[in-house]
């Protein structure tokens, strides 16, 4: 099977299955790298703390993901 084939395999599955699939494979194929996740901490908690002083107004997930699969057509 080529690589191209899986692709096209891998573009038939729902949603949440191809995210799951991705994630599986950076998971297996990365190397964490310290600086990286230091800058995710210090943007996770950047984000929170906007969440927090109600600078930014949170949309639920459930609205997000009904969007995205418009966009996608999915």
């Amino acid at each position: 099977m080529t690589v191209q084939q899986i692709v096209a395999e891998a573009r038939q599955l729902p949603f949440e299955d191809l995210a799951k699939l991705v994630d599986a494979l950076l998971a297996e194929s990365a190397e964490p790298d310290p600086q990286v996740d230091e800058a995710w901490k210090l943007e996770a908690r950047r984000r929170l703390a906007e969440i927090e002083s109600g600078r930014v107004k949170c949309i639920p997930g459930d609205q997000v993901m009904a969007k995205v699969r418009k966009i996608v057509g999915r």
